[in-house]
């Protein structure tokens, strides 16, 4: 698997961090399973917040980590489950500009026992070191990988009003080899699938449920403006223009699927499936480490096409860097259609900041591309400038127009 940076490489051969491949109705996923994990009571109501910010294609959140804490800067990833870090000793990894979490500056930091349930059912590659730690291997279908050793410490978020709010006993993966296309910005994934290591599976019983928001500023925002994401009670997206799709239960419990009946470019729609009477339930899930939204090939060029009749531009045909990606060369924004997406029960609307992407000066490239499976993926173009909730208690997953760049 290629770089997961839009901005570096063009993005037919941009993949993500997490799923890729649909058998048999289901996605079949490259990662590990895990069990329920316990996080300390709340002492307060404020709710969890981190600020996130957009980077190269992928989304920063900011995570303190152990006491005292320190700041570590990991992709928000809603397509996996482990949260994990780059820790000291770590000779093998990928280059960092910021300093690597150093265990033994926190006094609430410690290894989980390869004779725990942790070790033992949540990681099925999870296996004893000579030191009776749980070592593990996390790999990612982008062909990036974390190992290290399962550890558990104190992670405080920043309310709201500003107080600190500490989680004790969250569980998260101390890195000491960690590999792949990572940029020098990327401290590590925050992992934030529906799976029971996640870190909101792990803290939603401490703070009032398992559901968070999001709010992602779009890519061409300066990298200092931030955004939040919240966590628990008080996160939910309510309000006047919130439309809500249902999740799609299935035996692997980390991607948020949702059933789109089809799109449409302008007023013209285009199923799904036209090949189908029924479009499959969960047929895509909503991923925030994987940069373009990807479709089945038959309906994509169907996209593709209709796009293109509505753009009076000329698209390049001439630069083998951005390969058969429906691109054009201007210094402004695309005029180009909404395009909406038909969710079972909700329509979200996308205008052209969250459908083309500048990969390099002079060039805007539509952000879908296809796949030759049966189901998709909604990646985090799409997904910039929609206030976003994810319930995993009630099974939703709701949308509401908003500037991100002014959020609260």
């Amino acid at each position: 698997m290629s770089h997961p940076c839009f901005v570096i490489i063009p993005l037919f051969i941009i993949l993500q961090f997490s799923v890729i491949e649909f058998v048999n109705g289901g996605f079949s996923v490259n990662l590990i399973h895990k069990i329920p994990a316990s996080a300390s009571s709340l002492v307060s109501k404020d709710i969890p917040q981190s600020p996130t910010n957009a980077y190269l294609g992928h989304y920063l959140m900011e995570l303190n980590i152990g006491t005292p804490p320190v700041k570590i800067y990991g992709i928000a990833d809603t397509g996996s489950d482990l949260t994990w870090t780059s820790c000291v000793p770590c000779e093998g990894c990928y280059k960092q500009l910021n300093p690597l979490f150093d265990p033994t500056k926190s006094s609430t930091y410690s290894n989980i026992s390869c004779q725990s349930d942790q070790c033992l059912h949540w990681l099925d590659t999870g296996k004893c070191s000579s030191n009776n730690q749980c070592d593990y291997t996390y790999a990612y279908a982008s062909a990036s990988v974390t190992q290290g050793i399962l550890a558990q410490d104190t992670i405080t978020f920043i309310s709201a009003t500003g107080k600190p709010v500490p989680l004790q006993g969250v569980a998260f993966g101390c890195g000491h080899n960690d590999t792949g296309s990572f940029n020098d910005h990327e401290m590590g994934i925050i992992g934030l699938g529906g799976g029971p290591i996640s870190l909101i599976s792990q803290i939603g019983p401490s703070i009032g449920g398992k559901r968070f928001s999001q709010c992602l500023v779009p890519f061409h925002t300066d990298v200092s403006i931030t955004s939040k994401m919240s966590f628990g009670d008080g996160s939910e997206v309510t309000g006047d223009g919130v439309v809500s799709t249902p999740m799609v239960i299935k035996e692997d419990k980390t991607p948020y699927f949702v059933t789109l009946n089809g799109l449409s470019v302008g007023s013209t729609y285009l199923p799904y499936d036209s090949s189908s009477k029924s479009v499959s339930k969960g047929n895509m899930f909503l991923d925030s480490g994987t940069p373009p939204t990807i479709l089945p090939t038959k309906l994509y060029e169907e996209l593709v096409d209709q796009v293109k009749k509505m753009i009076a531009l000329t698209p390049i045909v001439d630069d083998p860097e951005l390969g058969n990606q429906l691109c054009y060369r201007t210094s402004t924004n695309v005029d180009g259609p909404t395009i909406t997406a038909h969710f079972e029960g909700a329509d979200v609307q996308l205008n052209p900041i969250q459908t083309f992407i500048s990969p390099k000066d002079g060039v805007l490239c539509f952000g879908f591309t296809n796949t030759s499976s049966d189901g998709g993926i909604y990646g985090n173009f799409a997904q910039s400038n929609y206030f976003i909730g994810f319930d995993l208690d009630r099974h939703t997953v709701s949308f509401k127009p908003q500037d991100c760049t002014k959020q609260q």
